[in-house]
């Protein structure tokens, strides 16, 4: 008996050791190994500043407070500024760009009427350039909800660690991962109190709890705990294990995102980096630590105060800062971030639109585990004014609307809408709004909302008709009523929108007053198949079905690829796709992929510098007149209007010097809205133009073509002296047009003048 006794203790001893062992085994291996669940965080296009900018120290004032700077009256350190007249004095944070990481930078900036006029470092020393941080706009964490930022080892604030030791483990320094005098001291302390009021367990403790095992309170795992504890303080040193801990700690929910770490939750609780936090700030967060949900500063702010300013009387008494510093700090605010604002830059439109190219590339859980680092095009003041624009412009539409409906109508209800900017010569897409209710992820309609496009079909009609050398800007076409016989022998008869036709026209006339008449003609004349080809090649990605309808906007497209096709037309025919991302770096900050620019020349440009031509009157005398009111005198834009069957859907695209933008109106029901592209998008079009601060279209006249005045009416040559309503039109060089009756243009001078003129018109 005692020997079977004696041999069951040894197995078992034998057993105990060999799962002593392959648990130290698991723990270094894992830990060692470990690897955070660390979201890709997907950041704007970082404002570049430069002698000669057009940007006010007010503007500049705004964007840092964007990104979280905050106004001191003195240097305080990163992530200050003080505004002094026309000057303006930054530290800039250390930051991390897709080519280059740069150091805290202490920056002052000196601004005229102009804009900028001198940017220098703290010696004054001349900076030719110097990028803000990129702003975080969001991040791609995974299912289970887990978001932090991960600190490197001496990122971890000297303050927050004597602050965590003194509160929450005073013998971190000295124990071996228990400590035995504080659970005895614990257990005294909740026996005296008649509840828990003190906790044993150390920070390595913690750390394991955390990191290894669940939250189930049984003596099996605590002794498990105690033991892992032990394991984990023979293998890593007291470095390695506080910054592991100031990364894994659970300090807050933001809905199904769960904040872990020292370093998101000094974004998600002040909006600033940790290094930047103040004592009071600091005390705030280790006084969450003993409860995240209990001690939640939003939900139970004077239970979280009391808690911070016990943290600080701590601070004090120990000497991690002075008396007189913990009184200050006890009576400041809590200074938290106000949970509505405290990520201004999340867009989760444009945020659909950078996963899903990032997707064919990266496999999810490298978006949601791997700390990537996604470098975007979005401009955030530019999406800033588009969400704004939109909203404030479906609202006014809406009442207008309401006030105007006849009880039997049904036709007022909630309108949705769609706004996007690009630059066509990058390809970049900076702005993106998806939807009316900016900050809500949902049906994504800039990407998905396939609609009939109306008449922003006529210009891919008028370059095939241009392309094909028969036609040009002053070409007269008949706008008369026609009859085509379809494939299944039904007859159509295409009308214009106020059932008149106008008879011979020009076709920047045709263009400009959207007739439909006059287009259908000249859609069948170059051959509607040359047509469909031709949309494909601007950019739209496959060739619409080619019949007859589809000269007049029986084309489904979604409004990305309306940006796509309009790009191509603002950037002279050439094709630059669209892009979202423009580089990946990993955690460490090593380059991935870079999305360089790609572009090819898909149309001739001679023939999209006299669409371009023809669509800017479109905004000066078409149905885009109404933006000019609006608009400034010297900005030269071009566009069209689009509108489909029974008012379904209303449309405007359109371009500048720089920018385009792309707005769609319409209900997610299909029903009729009782607006058309020049009463429903046009004006948040406008409101978006006039607020970008873009530059005006001045396309270079190529040597093949050349200006002649005609006269609007009949397309005749024609002098502005004896005509009453004439403009400047680019056509091939040679070209024979008819003269206006008694109303010749001068022979000398001709384009010299035209371009006179022209510049007067529109006051450049």
């Amino acid at each position: 008996m005692k020997r079977a006794a004696a041999g069951a203790l040894v197995a078992g001893a034998l057993l105990a050791i060999g799962w002593v062992v392959a648990l130290d085994r698991r723990i270094v291996r894992e830990f060692e190994a470990r690897r955070w669940s660390e979201p890709a965080r997907v950041y704007a296009e970082p404002l570049e500043l430069y002698a000669g900018r057009a940007l006010s120290a007010a503007a500049l004032e705004a964007e840092l407070r964007r990104l979280g700077y905050r106004e001191a009256a003195a240097e305080t350190g990163t992530g200050t500024y003080r505004r002094r007249g026309a000057r303006l004095e930054f530290a800039a944070r250390p930051a991390l760009f897709w080519d280059e990481a740069r150091a805290a930078t202490d920056v002052v900036v000196d601004f005229d009427a102009g804009g900028v006029r001198r940017i220098a470092d703290a010696r004054g020393r001349a900076l030719a350039t110097f990028r803000l941080d990129p702003l975080l706009i969001g991040s791609f964490f995974a299912a289970h909800g887990e978001d932090r930022i991960v600190l490197a080892p001496g990122q971890v604030p000297p303050l927050l660690q004597r602050t965590l030791k003194l509160v929450e483990d005073r013998d971190f320094d000295r124990h071996a991962g228990v400590d035995f005098t504080a659970i005895a001291r614990a257990l005294l302390a909740n026996l005296r109190a008649g509840a828990i009021e003190q906790g044993g367990s150390t920070l390595t403790q913690q750390l394991v709890r955390s990191y290894f095992l669940d939250n189930r309170q049984t003596l099996a795992r605590k002794l498990r705990e105690a033991l892992m504890a032990l394991l984990l303080e023979r293998h890593f040193d007291k470095r390695e294990i506080m910054t592991a801990y100031a990364n894994e700690v659970y300090l807050g929910q933001d809905g199904r995102r769960a904040v872990h770490g020292f370093g998101l939750a000094s974004q998600f609780w002040f909006g600033k980096a940790l290094a930047e936090l103040a004592p009071h700030e600091v005390a705030t967060l280790v006084a969450i630590v003993r409860g995240p949900s209990w001690y939640d500063p939003r939900r139970h702010p004077q239970r979280a105060r009391a808690r911070r300013d016990l943290v600080l009387r701590l601070m004090g008494e120990s000497g991690i800062v002075t008396r007189e510093q913990a009184r200050a700090a006890a009576a400041r605010p809590l200074g938290l971030v106000d949970g509505a604002s405290r990520e201004p830059g999340y867009h989760p439109g444009f945020l659909d639109l950078v996963r899903r190219t990032l997707r064919r590339d990266y496999r999810d859980e490298d978006l949601t585990e791997s700390g990537l680092r996604v470098f975007t095009t979005l401009d955030p003041r530019v999406q800033s004014l588009a969400e704004r624009t939109l909203t404030q412009e479906l609202a006014r539409l809406e009442k207008a609307q309401v006030a105007g409906a006849k009880a039997a109508d049904g036709s007022a209800g909630r309108l949705e809408g769609v706004a996007i900017v690009t630059h066509p010569q990058a390809g970049d897409v900076v702005a993106l709004v998806g939807g009316r209710r900016t900050a809500l992820q949902g049906f994504n309609r800039a990407l998905d909302a396939r609609r009939p496009i109306g008449s922003l079909a006529k210009p891919v009609v008028y370059l095939a008709a241009l392309e094909s050398g028969r036609y040009h800007a002053a070409s007269i076409v008949e706008d008369a009523p026609l009859e085509v016989r379809l494939d299944d022998g039904d007859a159509w008869r295409p009308q214009n929108i106020d059932r008149q036709a106008n008879g011979p026209v020009p076709l920047v006339r045709a263009l400009a007053q959207s007739m439909n008449l006059a287009t259908v003609r000249v859609g069948l004349d170059v051959g509607v198949a040359r047509v469909a080809k031709t949309f494909a090649a601007l950019g739209l990605g496959r060739e619409p079905r080619a019949v007859p309808a589809m000269l007049l906007g029986a084309v489904e497209a979604t409004p990305l690829e309306v940006a796509q096709v309009y790009g191509t037309l603002a950037n002279g025919g050439f094709l630059t796709p669209l892009r979202a991302v423009r580089a990946v770096v990993d955690a460490r900050g090593r380059p991935l992929k870079a999305f360089e620019l790609e572009t090819r020349a898909v149309a001739s440009t001679e023939s999209v510098y006299e669409l371009d031509r023809m669509l800017v009157e479109v905004v000066n005398r078409g149905t885009g007149a109404a933006a000019r009111q609006r608009l400034p005198p010297a900005l030269v834009v071009g566009g069209k209007s689009g509108t489909s069957s029974s008012n379904r859907d209303s449309w405007f695209a359109g371009f500048s010097g720089s920018h385009v933008v792309v707005v769609w109106v319409g209900r997610d029901d299909n029903r009729p809205t009782r607006l058309t592209g020049a009463s429903g998008a046009l004006p948040v079009w406008t409101g978006l133009m006039a607020g970008l601060g873009t530059s005006p279209w001045d396309a270079a006249l190529p040597e093949s073509l050349g200006e002649v005045w005609i006269d609007y009416a009949s397309g005749a040559l024609a002098d502005p002296r004896c005509a009453d309503d004439v403009l400047v039109v680019a056509v091939p060089q040679g070209a024979e047009l008819p003269v206006l009756p008694g109303c010749a243009p001068a022979r000398e001078g001709l384009g010299s003048r035209a371009r006179q003129w022209l510049r007067r018109m529109t006051g450049r």
